[in-house]
């Protein structure tokens, strides 16, 4: 084994992502004394940080932004000690121990990695989508259906998840309306059956979502039919879409075990990888929740599980071995 002793060239522990898991792994490391590295990214804060009223995170009574709680995750994260690069990483090693990190051209590494880089929402691509994110458009209907009450809303897709967040929305919202590029759902029978048969929902089939309007927050959007090239402007107070996510983990391929769909694979109640001494937390795991606080959960559990395996392998915060 490397010296990782202090003042050594090979960190303890290596976190790659800032959301609430890479920065919750953070605060339990670094308490751990074991002095984490965080190579942050240049998206820093995860998906929280286009996210305006947090009001479902625990011990925020008044609720908080989005930014203003990954920047209070950070301060705690730093107060304990832990180094935070703001880059990407573009290139692993886990073949060996230690195990090796580029960022560009510098080198880095490290006795245990926490792989927790998140995963991105699929966006639309159309006019209006980026400049009202977080003002009435969304990604997350659990995060923010609470903010639409008695609104007229759409949802986009044709899966699964979109029929989760349109059902989730017939909650809050006075109606909801499902557009779907297709004449029908991929999403399985029994939740095409729920959304179908629900008396607050309506199906816009064959048609597509050109622009979305509004100043300062959605007012309407401009629907396509796919069939006919027919386009009418649709009111609506919100636009969630529901097209899926993408977990950021293209530069793990190859190194560490995904599904199908390439989230990082670990055994059921464990942040463990395939690579003894990896391990991963958050979304780029969890493509069920995808919550704040359930990524947070997960990067204690990250923490606490690396520090457990560097005392097997016989590490403590003030040995070095050989």
């Amino acid at each position: 084994m490397a010296d990782t002793a202090p003042g050594s060239d090979v960190e303890r522990v290596v976190i790659v992502g800032s959301g609430p898991a890479g920065l919750t792994a953070a605060v339990y490391a670094a308490r751990a004394d074991l002095s984490p590295m965080m190579i942050e990214g240049f998206e820093r804060g995860g998906q929280l940080m286009i996210t305006t009223d947090v009001e479902n995170y625990p011990g925020f009574p008044d609720g908080i932004m989005g930014p203003e709680l990954m920047e209070q995750f950070r301060k705690q994260a730093e107060r304990f000690g832990t180094r935070i690069i703001a880059a990407d990483v573009t290139k692993v090693d886990f073949s060996s121990r230690p195990f090796q990190l580029w960022v560009g051209d510098d080198h880095f590494r490290a006795e245990t990695v926490i792989v927790a880089t998140g995963a991105s929402a699929r966006w639309l691509g159309i006019p209006g989508e980026e400049t009202l994110r977080g003002h009435g458009v969304s990604a997350c209907a659990t995060c923010d259906g609470f903010f639409f009450r008695d609104k007229k809303l759409v949802v986009v897709g044709g899966g699964d998840t979109a029929m989760e967040e349109a059902l989730f929305l017939t909650k809050f919202a006075s109606s909801v309306t499902v557009v779907h590029r297709r004449n029908e759902f991929r999403a399985s029978k029994i939740m095409a059956n729920r959304v179908l048969e629900h008396d607050r929902i309506e199906v816009m089939w064959d048609t597509v979502v050109e622009e979305i309007f509004g100043d300062g927050s959605v007012t309407g959007v401009m629907v396509r039919n796919v069939l006919t090239d027919a386009t009418a402007e649709l009111a609506c107070d919100g636009v969630f879409v529901a097209i899926g996510h993408v977990p950021n983990t293209t530069v793990y391929a190859g190194h560490l075990d995904m599904d199908d769909h390439g989230y990082l694979v670990t055994p059921p109640g464990s942040t463990h990888t395939n690579v003894d001494g990896v391990f991963a937390a958050g979304d780029v795991v969890d493509r069920v929740y995808r919550q704040a606080v359930t990524a947070a959960g997960m990067g204690c559990e990250a923490a606490i599980d690396a520090e457990r395996w560097l005392e097997e392998q016989h590490h403590s915060p003030a040995t070095a071995v050989e």
